[in-house]
């Protein structure tokens, strides 16, 4: 499989972390919370926590903190196509191909839903055939982009696809929540509205070659609890603990190593790392599980400096911002990881 197209979109309307506390500090919900609750945004939000800015869909930062579940749902409903067709245009512009050539759409969010889903949306709005094979996975939060393009890559080599359209879209502001867990709190401070895309075939583009040569997944459900999405009040509320980065470091190592144990690829080859931004501790603990350097990790942290965690879109934000860069030639490790617990990695070919 190649990766022929790539494309990413964000909300126009870009908020500072700084910003974003000024008004939570006048907010109503900012009062209700405990004092320590308080300490906890403050802190998030004005200290160095490797986030200058994040785009979200809101007109004003204020839209924030108006929250209940038809508000939130619509949002989703309002932004959430408009991103996935906004990136994947620029994907299938990029592959150089028309949308009458896509034989399937797969589209991943974790951040709303809707029946029929976003594909449907998606084949709409980009003139996709009637008979195309529309799939929407859900539920697989932050590393879905890498469980959507394995399903891909299944499809074509089944022959049932000669190319396939793959899309991550989350509004990360349709799912917000407050109360006094700090996991809940600190979630509303590091995620952002995003999406990526990619056209997937069975032969290359000449003008950049990215073949998609193994990958792997690990899913471990009896650390479900350490990060998911709950259900209160009628909307979303993010768990997410304290032992995320480790665990999501040390899953993302194991399979780099089975990676190129399979590849009979040598450590010292590869030359490229495209890793989930899932935080600032989250990039800190790679760094050290995987023996990274500030450099190895560029592409990740400036997506999470300009846009926070934009859940699973992620990974399309680096690998577009490692091909701005001139990234070197040769084998790359790709990995995203989230809900469930769940760890993915795959081992791509630059050329």
């Amino acid at each position: 499989m190649f990766i022929t197209g790539l494309g990413t979109a964000a909300p126009a309307s870009c908020f500072s972390q700084k910003e974003c506390w000024e008004v939570f500090s006048k907010s109503p919900i900012c009062e209700q919370l405990e004092p320590r609750s308080r300490a906890i945004v403050r802190k998030v939000l004005t200290s160095d926590n490797g986030i200058a800015t994040r785009r979200l869909a809101l007109d004003r930062i204020e839209e924030a903190f108006e929250l209940s579940p038809d508000l939130l749902h619509s949002r989703f409903l309002r932004h959430a196509p408009a991103l996935a067709t906004q990136a994947a245009s620029r994907a299938l512009e990029d592959a150089g191909i028309a949308p009458g050539q896509i034989d399937a759409v797969i589209v991943s969010t974790c951040t709303g839903y809707l029946c029929p889903g976003l594909s449907s949306y998606v084949t709409q709005r980009m003139g996709l055939r009637a008979n195309i094979l529309a799939l929407d996975l859900v539920g697989q939060g932050c590393g879905a982009a890498l469980p959507n393009l394995r399903t891909g890559e299944a499809l074509l080599r089944a022959g049932r696809c000669e190319r396939i359209l793959s899309v991550c879209v989350e509004v990360c502001s349709a799912a917000l929540y407050f109360d006094n867990d700090p996991g809940v709190l600190v979630s509303a401070c590091l995620f952002g509205d995003g999406a990526g895309a990619a056209v997937l075939a069975n032969e290359p583009n000449p003008r950049r070659v990215i073949r998609w040569v193994n990958s792997t997944s690990f899913l471990e459900p009896k650390d479900r609890d350490l990060l998911r999405f709950e259900q209160r009040t009628g909307m979303l509320r993010n768990i997410l603990t304290p032992q995320v980065p480790e665990v999501a470091s040390r899953r993302a190592a194991a399979l780099f190593d089975q990676l190129i144990g399979q590849c009979e690829t040598a450590r010292e080859n590869i030359c490229g790392w495209v890793l989930h931004p899932g935080g600032r501790d989250v990039v800190l603990a790679l760094r050290k599980t995987l023996g990274l350097t500030e450099h190895d990790t560029r592409w990740s942290e400036q997506v999470l400096r300009d846009f926070g965690n934009v859940s699973s879109s992620s990974v399309f934000f680096v690998l577009e911002s490692a091909f701005a860069d001139s990234a070197i030639p040769g084998t790359w490790f790709m990995s995203s990881f989230g809900a469930g617990f769940s760890c993915h990695g795959a081992l791509l070919e630059i050329g």
